[in-house]
């Protein structure tokens, strides 16, 4: 296994190098030197089946790996029963479309704790992905169920709270978005170590193949109080999380994650550079191993 980059959606310069259409991202994401990339349909899948298809032949022809994200709309914790039911049917749609495209995991948002509490929140949550979970086998859909971590103090998703959703089932997987965690936890992330432990706490609780395979998001995150503000790039300076941390935490666990990037307007640009961080890290690690070898060798 190896890591893999790529961009959630389409970059502004995809549409300024002349591509009009996802059809043809799988091909401008194998130029631009990434090998990753997630289907947004935020605000709704409305794409048809074939059209899916073709991008999941494009995807194949071209080796980029394909994830989905869902639908912000969808709302496992509503307090409503009528809108917990109306998710599963999204999900549904979006589990066919995931199939679709060849994506192994679409992403989901939990939903908000805003007006009940989080415990009230986790237990909608839990009674939804179990009827979620009932819904993919009776489909026979092979995809898994990405649960986020979330940005926002007033949504539900912390490490713990997708960790112990994930426990419902195997078909279920936590998706970590470090940007978020970072801009929840008012800049948490300042270390190395603040990034490996979110992978041992995970390979802990849930496995180490969660931890080793895991699906990421990373962006730079501006944040108030209140966690999440908006999405920035990599130019920005006052904000983190820091993609030189998340390199290091990566080799120095030996993990292959799955890394797609957020940015605003330049996710495949900063996937790019994330890469190519990973990249020189990794050049120097193996670097060090090298002359280490050769320096017991002598002794």
């Amino acid at each position: 296994m190896s890591v893999k980059f790529g961009p959630g959606g389409n970059s502004q310069s995809f549409y300024d190098k002349g591509y009009k259409s996802t059809l043809q991202a799988p091909e401008y994401i194998k130029n631009m030197g990434l090998d990753a990339y997630e289907y947004e349909a935020g605000n709704g899948l409305n794409a048809s089946m074939a059209t899916l298809t073709a991008i999941g032949e494009k995807a194949r022809e071209y080796g980029v790996s394909m994830s989905l994200h869902t639908p912000y709309f969808i709302s496992l914790s509503s307090v409503g029963e009528d809108k917990r039911l109306k998710s599963v049917e999204y999900l549904r749609k979006s589990g066919a479309g995931a199939d679709a495209l060849g994506a192994d995991i679409m992403v989901v948002h939990t939903g908000s704790a805003a007006k009940i509490s989080r415990r009230q929140a986790m237990e909608y949550a839990a009674q939804t992905l179990v009827l979620v979970d009932i819904m993919l086998a009776e489909d026979n859909l092979r995809v898994k169920v990405g649960l986020e971590t979330m940005g926002k103090v007033n949504q539900l998703g912390t490490l713990d709270e997708v960790i112990e959703l994930c426990k419902l089932s195997k078909r279920f997987a936590p998706v970590v978005d470090f940007g978020h965690i970072n801009a929840r936890e008012q800049g948490a992330l300042r270390t190395t170590d603040d990034f490996k432990y979110l992978f041992d706490r995970i390979s802990k609780e849930l496995g180490g193949e969660y931890a080793d395979n895991l699906h990421c998001h990373f962006s730079k995150i501006e944040y108030t109080g209140m966690g999440e503000k908006k999405h920035l790039t990599f130019k920005d300076e006052v904000f983190g999380p820091s993609p030189e941390l998340l390199a290091e935490a990566i080799i120095s666990l030996g993990v292959s994650p799955t890394i797609i990037c957020e940015s605003d307007g330049t996710m495949a640009e900063d996937a790019l550079e994330l890469k190519e961080i990973y990249n020189e890290y990794n050049k120097h690690k193996k670097k060090e191993e090298k002359q280490n070898r050769q320096e017991q060798s002598k002794a």
